[in-house]
C-alpha cells in the first residue's frame, strides 16, 4: 500500500501513471531476481481436444508456496496450451540448437541470392530474416495466443513481480501424433 501512495506521490495523483511505474518497478525487482535458484515448480500440461497434440510444461519457482497457487498453476497451464498451439523450438532464442540456426541461415542465403538482391544490402536482409526466425521459433519471444500484445516471457515476468520470486520455464515437451 505505502509502494502505491509513493507512486502517486510521484507522479502528481495520475492513476495511470502510478500503474505504469509500479508495472515497470515490478519487471525491474523480477529482473533482479533471475540469478536465484528455482528448485520448486509444477509440471503443467494440456491435451489438445482432438487428442492428437499434447504437451507438458515444467513451470520453476523458488518456494512451494508460490508454486502452489492457483495462478502459476494456471499460468503453466496456460504456457502449455499455447505451446501446442504455435510448436516452438526452444525455451529462448539461446537455446535453439545450433544446427537448425545454421541451416535456417544457408536457406535464407540462398532465398536472397535467388531474389537478385543486390550483394550490399543481402547480409542485412539474411540478418532480418534470421532475426524474425528466432522470435518465433523460442517460446519466451512468441506473442500469447490468448493475449498477443504480451509474450510468453512477459507473463513469466509478470508472475515474478506479482509472485515476489524467480519464475522461469525450464523446459518443455510437444507431442503430436504423427508428428
Amino acid at each position: 500500500m505505502m509502494d502505491c501512495k509513493r507512486a502517486l506521490e510521484e507522479v502528481g495523483g495520475d492513476i495511470e501513471q502510478a500503474v505504469d511505474l509500479l508495472r515497470s518497478r515490478g519487471a525491474a525487482k523480477a529482473a533482479r531476481r533471475e540469478g536465484r535458484a528455482t528448485e520448486e515448480g509444477t509440471i503443467g500440461w494440456y491435451v489438445h481436444h482432438n487428442a492428437r497434440v499434447g504437451v507438458m510444461v515444467e513451470l520453476d519457482c523458488e518456494t512451494d508456496f508460490v508454486a502452489n497457487t492457483d495462478e502459476f498453476k494456471q499460468l503453466a497451464r496456460d504456457i502449455a496450451m499455447h505451446i501446442a498451439s504455435t510448436a516452438p523450438i526452444a525455451v529462448s532464442a539461446d537455446d535453439i540448437p545450433p544446427e537448425v540456426v545454421q541451416r535456417e541461415r544457408k536457406v535464407f542465403e540462398a532465398e536472397v541470392e535467388e531474389q537478385g538482391k543486390p550483394e550490399n544490402i543481402r547480409e542485412r536482409i539474411v540478418e532480418g530474416k534470421m532475426k524474425k526466425f528466432l522470435a518465433e521459433s523460442a517460446l519466451l519471444t512468441q506473442p500469447f495466443v490468448k493475449d498477443p500484445e504480451k509474450t510468453i516471457g512477459d507473463l513469466v515476468t509478470q508472475m515474478s513481480a506479482t509472485a515476489g520470486e524467480n519464475v522461469r520455464v525450464a523446459r518443455f515437451a510437444r507431442f503430436q501424433v504423427g508428428g
